[in-house]
C-alpha cells in the first residue's frame, strides 16, 4: 500500500508537471512565415501569421508591432544618425533602390482587416476591440512586400555575395507592447523575438542555400523555439559548420562565412576546449550555434591584429592564437546570447560583462605571461629591439581590461555602467560596459571563490531559461553569498572614482603595520601583496567596513621589499600611482623615479619623467631649434602636468625654450567636464636678433558631453604678459616693447560628419584697446566628401586708443601679437613663408593690403567641385577711424592636397582685379600647412568617443 502511494504520488507530480510545461508553452507566441525572394534577390513577399499572448500582466488595449526595416527607409531615422555619429555616411547618401522599407502592408485580425496608418513607420500601433486580457492570445495575419536594403549598411540586407536576414519581420515588441513610447532601429543587437515559436518556410530562386540559427526541418524550411531573434543567411555558397562530439558536448557550430583550410583546423582543436571551459563555468553548451559575419567582427578579440605600415607588416600573434583569441570571446558571447535574455539598453553589462570575466578567466589559464604586444617586442630592427625600451612591451595581455578603463577614465569620458545603450560610446561599450564590469566580476569571483561565483552563475541561468531575466537579481544573490559584493550595486548607477592608496608602513618586531586608504564609505576588500628582492610572494585580502576610510594592517615582516594593492589592475581604481611603496633602500615609503625617452603606457610603480630630443623649424629667425623635453605626460591624460623643453637657437646661437604647468578637476558627476589651470613661459624670437618673452596664466573650463555627441563646449580665459626687444625703426614708431594682455572666449562646436558647425564669441583687451570678436562656421557635406563651407566674422573695437596696428584685426594676414599662431614665419613680409594663410580675423586669400582698426564683418564660401578642386570666395566691409567704409572681396581655387592639413590657394579675381595677369602672380599663391598631431588624433579618433 505504501508503495502504490509513492507510486500514485510520482504519478500525479509527472502530471502536474507536465500539465505547467503544456500551460507555459501555451504562453509562448509563436510566428509562421512564407517568404519569397525575388529573382533579384531585392524583394521579399511575405505571408506572415502572429500568435500573440497577453504575458505583461495587465490588459491591453492595443498591440505594438516593431516593423524596423524601415529604419532604412528614409534620411533622419534613429539608424541613420547613429551612422553618422559613427562617422559612416553611405546611408545619409543611399539611393532610392538601396534603402529598406515595406512596399505594402495588410493585417488582419480573423476576417477583420487593421488600418495601419503609416509603413514607413518603426513602430505600428494596433487597436484592438476588446482588451486581451493576461494570459489571452490574439492570432494576426500579415501580408507585406519588403525591399531589403543593401548589405554595407548594417552587415544585414542584399549584396551579391549573399543575403543576411535579421530584424527585418514584422514583430510583436515582447518588452513593452504597450508603452506609447517608441523603439527605433539602432543596429546595436539587441533581442526582440524571444522565447518565440518560429516556423518559416522560404521560397528560393534555383542553386540558392540557406542557413539559419533555427533547426532546419527540410530544404529551406526551418521550426523551433529561440530566445534570440532569428538570422538567415541566403547564398549560392554552402558555408562550412564544425561538428563537436565530445563526452558530454554534442554540438554544431555553423559559420555565414568561409573559412581558410588552416583556420579551420584550428577551429576543430580550439573550438572544444572553448565549449569544455564555459561549460564548466556556465553550465550551457547548446546543441547548435550560427555565427554570422557581422557577429564575428563585432564579438572577436580587440587588439590582436597584425600591424600593417606602409609594405611593411608586424605581426602581434601567431594564426593559432590569434583565431584562439578571437573564438573564445565570439562562441562565448554567442552562448551568452542563446542562454540569458535580458533588455540591451538597460542591461547590456550583464552578458558584456560575463564575456569579459570569461575571458579573463581564459586568459590567465592559458595566457597567464603573454603580452599586450604579443611578439612584437621581440622584432628586430637594424639588430635592436626598440619596443623594449617602452613599458608597453611588458604589459601583460590580462592587463588590457583594466588599461581600456584608464584610458578612458583619465580623459573623464567614461560612462555609468547602467547607462543606456543607445547612449553608449562605441569605446565605452567596450571599456565600460564589457572591460570594467568583467573586471569587478572577475575581482568578486577571485575573492570569494571562482567556484562559488560559477555556481552562483550557473544557478541562475538555469532558472531564468526562457524568460527574461533582471540582472539586478543576480547582483543581490551575490550580495547574500558574500556581503562584501554589495558594493556592486552601487557601482552600475555611478561613475565610479574610488581609489585605495597606501599612505605609509613602520616596522615594530617581526611585523609590518601597513596604513591604507580609500575615498569611498563602501566596504570594499581590497587586495593587498607583499614582494621579496628573490620574487617571493604573498598575498593577502583585507576586509574594510562601511564609512570606515582608513585601516591599518599588520602583517609578518618576512623580508619584504615590496607593498602593493590591486596590482594588475585587477579593480576599476581612479589612481594606480599610489598603490606601490618599497620598504628598503633610498625610496623607502615611497615610489622610485624612472626617466624614459618616449611616451608610453605609463608604469603606476614609478614617477616616470620623459626626456625626449626636440628638433623643429620654428621659424626665420631661430631656424632650427635643438633641446631637450622633460615632461611628465604618458599616453594617458594625467591631472597634473609639467613640459620643460631648453633648447639651442642654430639662427641665433641662442638658448631659448618653454615650460607650462598645469592642474585639471575632473569631477565625475558634475556639469563641467575639467577644469584647468596653470602657468606658462616661453622666450623665442620674432624678427632677426629681436627676441620675446612671454608669460602666461591660464584657465579652461570644458562642459560635460555625452561621449557619443559630437558636441564640445567650453569656456577660456588667459592673461598674458609680453615683453619684445624693438628694433630703433620700432622704437622710432613707438611700437610697444611691453603690454598686457587679457582674453575671455566661449566656444561651441558640433563636429558632426554631415553638419559641422561651431560658433565663438571672445572679448580681448590690454591698457589701449578693447575687442569683440564673433566668429560662425558652418560645413556642410552635400555630396559623398563634397563640402559646402560658411564662415562669418566680426570684430570691433569697443575702444581703441593703439599707437600703431598691431593690435589692428588682418584682412588677409593676422598679425601675431599674441604669439599664438603656428606661423612659419613671424615678422616675414616676404618670400614662401609669408605666403602661409591663416584663417582668422578676415580671412581673406588674396593679399589685400591694409589692416582694420575699427570694425569690420567678413563671410568667407568655400565649396567642392571636382574631387580635391574647390572655389573660394570671400566678401566683406571694413572702416577704420576718420575713413570711409570699405567693401572688399576676391574669388579662386583651393586644392586640397591633405584635407584641414595641406591646402593651397590660387586666386583669380579680387578687389585688386584679376590677379593671373599681375607679374608676381607665384607670390600671390597662399598656403595653409598645419603641423599638430593632436588635430590628427582628434580627427582619427572621432566616432569612438
Amino acid at each position: 500500500m505504501i508503495l502504490y502511494r509513492k507510486v500514485l504520488r510520482k504519478v500525479i507530480s509527472i502530471c502536474l508537471i507536465l500539465l505547467g510545461v503544456v500551460e507555459v508553452s501555451a504562453q509562448k507566441d509563436s510566428i509562421y512565415v512564407e517568404a519569397k525572394l525575388s529573382s533579384d534577390k531585392k524583394v521579399l513577399e511575405i505571408n506572415q501569421e502572429v500568435v500573440y499572448y497577453n504575458n505583461s500582466g495587465k490588459d491591453l488595449s492595443r498591440i505594438k508591432l516593431l516593423n524596423w526595416v524601415s529604419a532604412y527607409n528614409k534620411r533622419g531615422t534613429s539608424l541613420v544618425y547613429r551612422k553618422l555619429e559613427d562617422r559612416n555616411n553611405d546611408l545619409h547618401f543611399a539611393k532610392n533602390e538601396e534603402l529598406g522599407k515595406i512596399l505594402n502592408l495588410n493585417i488582419k485580425n480573423g476576417d477583420q482587416s487593421i488600418p495601419v496608418s503609416s509603413v514607413s513607420d518603426e513602430n505600428i500601433f494596433l487597436p484592438l476591440n476588446e482588451s486581451l486580457e493576461p494570459g489571452e492570445s490574439v492570432k494576426l495575419q500579415l501580408q507585406y512586400q519588403m525591399q531589403l536594403p543593401d548589405k554595407k549598411f548594417t552587415g544585414y540586407g542584399t549584396s551579391d555575395q549573399n543575403i543576411a536576414l535579421k530584424y527585418f519581420f514584422i514583430v510583436p515588441d515582447r518588452f513593452d507592447p504597450d508603452n506609447i513610447s517608441t523603439r527605433n532601429y539602432h543596429d546595436i543587437e539587441e533581442s526582440v523575438s524571444f522565447n518565440t515559436y518560429w516556423t518559416v518556410n522560404f521560397d528560393l530562386p534555383v542553386n540558392y542555400f540557406i542557413e539559419s540559427n533555427l533547426s532546419q526541418i527540410q530544404m529551406n524550411s526551418f521550426k523551433g523555439y529561440l530566445d534570440t531573434d532569428p538570422e538567415f543567411l541566403i547564398s549560392q555558397n554552402e558555408y562550412p559548420s564544425i561538428k563537436i562530439n565530445t563526452e558530454d558536448i554534442n554540438t554544431e557550430i555553423k559559420f555565414g562565412y568561409n573559412i581558410k583550410p588552416q583556420e579551420k583546423q584550428s577551429l576543430e582543436f580550439y573550438l572544444p576546449l572553448h565549449l569544455k571551459f564555459l561549460k564548466e563555468r556556465i553550465g550551457f553548451v547548446p546543441e547548435r550555434l550560427f555565427i554570422s559575419d557581422k557577429f564575428r567582427g563585432k564579438e572577436d578579440f580587440f587588439g590582436n591584429n597584425d600591424i600593417k605600415f606602409l609594405t611593411f607588416k608586424f605581426q602581434l600573434f601567431t594564426d593559432a592564437e590569434k583565431t584562439d583569441l578571437d573564438y573564445f570571446g565570439i562562441i562565448a558571447k554567442k552562448i551568452l546570447d542563446e542562454s540569458i535574455i535580458t533588455d540591451k539598453q538597460d542591461n547590456h553589462w550583464f552578458k558584456n560583462g560575463l564575456k569579459s570575466y570569461l575571458e579573463i578567466q581564459y586568459i590567465k589559464k592559458f595566457y597567464s605571461e603573454t603580452k599586450l604586444l604579443g611578439n612584437l617586442p621581440e622584432t628586430k630592427i637594424l639588430g635592436v629591439k626598440p619596443l623594449k625600451l617602452f613599458h608597453a612591451s611588458n604589459v601583460k595581455l590580462i592587463d588590457r581590461y583594466g588599461l581600456a578603463y584608464q584610458y578612458i577614465m583619465s580623459q573623464n569620458l567614461d560612462q555609468k555602467i547602467d547607462e543606456k545603450f543607445s547612449v553608449l560610446s562605441n569605446f565605452n561599450d567596450m571599456a565600460i560596459s564589457s572591460f570594467e564590469t568583467g573586471s569587478l566580476f572577475s575581482y568578486s569571483a577571485e575573492k570569494m571563490g571562482y567556484e562559488n561565483f560559477n555556481n552562483l552563475l550557473k544557478d541562475y541561468i538555469a532558472k531564468n531559461t526562457d524568460k527574461e531575466a533582471d540582472p539586478k537579481d543576480f547582483l543581490k544573490e551575490l550580495a547574500e553569498k558574500d556581503k562584501r559584493t554589495q558594493y556592486l550595486s552601487n557601482f552600475l548607477e555611478q561613475k565610479n572614482r574610488v581609489n585605495f592608496k597606501l599612505k605609509n608602513f613602520r616596522r615594530e618586531g617581526d611585523s609590518l603595520h601597513i596604513k591604507l586608504t580609500k575615498n569611498t564609505d563602501a566596504a570594499i576588500p581590497v587586495k593587498l601583496e607583499t614582494q621579496t628582492k628573490d620574487g617571493d610572494k604573498k598575498t593577502y585580502w583585507v576586509e574594510t567596513e562601511e564609512n570606515e576610510k582608513t585601516k591599518v594592517v599588520s602583517i609578518p615582516s618576512l623580508d619584504i621589499y615590496k607593498i602593493t594593492l590591486n596590482n594588475d589592475y585587477i579593480f576599476p581604481e581612479s589612481n594606480y600611482k599610489d598603490n606601490f611603496l618599497y620598504t628598503k633602500g633610498l625610496f623607502s615609503n615611497t615610489r622610485k623615479i624612472k626617466f624614459k625617452l618616449i611616451k608610453d603606457i605609463p608604469n603606476p610603480e614609478f614617477s616616470e619623467i620623459y626626456i625626449s630630443p626636440k628638433v623643429r623649424f620654428n621659424n626665420t629667425y631661430d631656424k632650427f631649434t635643438l633641446g631637450i623635453n622633460f615632461k611628465n605626460q604618458s599616453l594617458f591624460e594625467q591631472k597634473f602636468l609639467y613640459s620643460v623643453t631648453p633648447t639651442y637657437s642654430t639662427g641665433t646661437n641662442k638658448l631659448v625654450g618653454s615650460g607650462a604647468v598645469s592642474y585639471s578637476f575632473l569631477p565625475a558627476e558634475s556639469i563641467v567636464r575639467s577644469l584647468t589651470f596653470g602657468v606658462s613661459g616661453s622666450y623665442f624670437h620674432y624678427d632677426y636678433d629681436l627676441a620675446y618673452r612671454k608669460a602666461s596664466f591660464f584657465s579652461s573650463l570644458n562642459f560635460r558631453k555625452n561621449p557619443r555627441s559630437t558636441v564640445s563646449r567650453g569656456i577660456a580665459f588667459s592673461y598674458n604678459y609680453f615683453e619684445r626687444d624693438l628694433s630703433p625703426a620700432m622704437i622710432a614708431k613707438q611700437d610697444y616693447g611691453k603690454y598686457n594682455l587679457w582674453s575671455l572666449g566661449y566656444g561651441y562646436t558640433d563636429n558632426q560628419m554631415i553638419h559641422e558647425k561651431s560658433i565663438s564669441i571672445s572679448t580681448q583687451g590690454m591698457e589701449d584697446f578693447n575687442k569683440i570678436n564673433a566668429e560662425a562656421f558652418y560645413r556642410w557635406e552635400f555630396a559623398p566628401k563634397q563640402k559646402l563651407s560658411l564662415r562669418l566674422f566680426t570684430g570691433y573695437f569697443m575702444r581703441n586708443d593703439t599707437r600703431n596696428n598691431t593690435f589692428n584685426y588682418g584682412i588677409s594676414r593676422v598679425s601675431d601679437y599674441s604669439f599664438s599662431y603656428n606661423l612659419l614665419g613671424q615678422s616675414a613680409n616676404s618670400g614662401l613663408l609669408s605666403q602661409q594663410y591663416i584663417l582668422a580675423d578676415g580671412g581673406f586669400k588674396s593679399f589685400l593690403p591694409g589692416s582694420v582698426n575699427q570694425w569690420i564683418t567678413s563671410f568667407n564660401v568655400d565649396s567642392s567641385v571636382w574631387k580635391i578642386f574647390h572655389v573660394y570666395a570671400d566678401a566683406g566691409v571694413y572702416k577704420n577711424k576718420n575713413q570711409p567704409t570699405q567693401f572688399i572681396w576676391d574669388t579662386g581655387i583651393k586644392v586640397r592636397v591633405i584635407p584641414d592639413f595641406l591646402e593651397v590657394y590660387f586666386p583669380i579675381q579680387s578687389s585688386l582685379g584679376f590677379e593671373p595677369s599681375f607679374k608676381d602672380y607665384a607670390k600671390r599663391i597662399r598656403y595653409t600647412l598645419v603641423l599638430n598631431l593632436g588635430s590628427i588624433i582628434n580627427a582619427a579618433r572621432r566616432g569612438w568617443y
